[in-house]
């Protein structure tokens, strides 16, 4: 048996509306908290849809003791005025989209290194806000992430006291980006840790394996999973679960995300004990997350046994990462 300690997920989409209704459960079971994503339409850019929101996300999780991180889609509209009452309640957390990198970045920031951008993170740097960025450009779609290199080091450089998140890193060359600045950590998804882009076209399309970023080479997953195992002190776990129906996968304009929320701590315990590595599990799913965001240790323990479980085609709708597959863990 593995107990887990506060497990938290560090990027989450929870969608609204059934949607909401339908997958919240799945994450609040099964971890203390996690950091919601703002990308709603309309996107969240304000205190009280923020607020709003949670009530929303409080209510579909019913009695489980779960706490929802809100964070607010960062806007050139963005003031000092909001940010100290986003504060005032509890709202640390700014969403950082480059228009048009990923789903619902259509009310995203077209410069990131434009004056009034930079104005606003001053501010968020004074007040202790925690600034997390989906670092893409809009590139070549296998070298989007390191195209944002430069933004990152920008960032990190001109905002020394202002904690910056690489929201799901997947490209190899981007490790070393991270562990040159102190203020400048990352989350891994299960995902990007366990696929690469042969999932996605080497065997015929998989469209429910397409996400943003999109999975990369063999050598990128290793390095990755390498840093996830070793649960490197910069780096959290963070699902990135983006559930969308189906029918909106296997179309020709099909959704980028990949849904994991119901079985994410399972596959990370495959994953930790395929490489004898079930000791540092604790640590990628709680412990950083916890140093890293300043977030509490709470009373939940997740136990996990070793049971294999049968990953459904569907949840709701919803295709799932590894369905139809075996997993050698199930939760008690």
């Amino acid at each position: 048996m593995i107990q887990l300690q506060s497990p938290y997920d560090m990027h989450l989409h929870l969608r609204d509306g059934d949607m909401l209704q339908n997958v919240a459960k799945y994450t609040a079971k099964y971890f203390s908290g996690a950091l919601v994503m703002p990308n709603l339409t309309p996107p969240i850019t304000s205190i009280e849809l923020a607020l709003g929101y949670k009530e929303r996300i409080q209510n579909a999780c019913g009695d489980c003791a779960f706490n929802p991180l809100m964070s607010l889609y960062l806007t050139e509209g963005l003031d000092r005025s909001v940010l100290e009452k986003a504060k005032e309640v509890g709202i640390v957390f700014l969403k950082l989209y480059p228009k048009g990198a990923t789903t619902g970045s259509e009310s995203g920031v077209s410069a990131v290194l434009d004056r009034q951008v930079l104005e606003i993170l001053e501010v968020a740097e004074k007040l202790g806000f925690i600034l997390s960025i989906h670092g893409e450009s809009n590139g070549f779609s296998l070298e989007r992430e390191v195209e944002f290199h430069p933004v990152f080091r920008e960032l990190a450089e001109s905002f020394p006291h202002l904690k910056i998140i690489f929201e799901h890193l997947s490209d190899a060359r981007s490790v070393a980006l991270v562990e040159k600045y102190d203020n400048l950590f990352a989350t891994l998804t299960l995902h990007h840790i366990a696929l690469s882009l042969d999932d996605v076209l080497g065997w015929g399309l998989n469209p429910h394996y397409f996400c943003k970023p999109i999975l990369k080479t063999p050598r990128d997953r290793d390095a990755l999973l390498e840093v996830a195992l070793n649960a490197h002190c910069k780096f959290s776990f963070g699902s990135d679960s983006a559930p969308h129906l189906k029918e909106n996968k296997e179309c020709s304009q099909g959704a980028a995300g990949i849904f994991s929320a119901p079985l994410a701590l399972l596959g990370l315990a495959e994953l930790f004990e395929k490489y004898n590595k079930l000791e540092n599990l604790q640590s990628f799913v709680s412990d950083n997350a916890r140093r890293i965001y300043g977030l509490p240790k709470t009373a939940k323990i997740v136990k996990l046994i070793k049971k294999s479980t049968q990953i459904p085609q569907e949840f709701d709708g919803i295709v799932p990462l590894f369905a139809g597959k075996t997993l050698s863990w199930s939760y008690v």
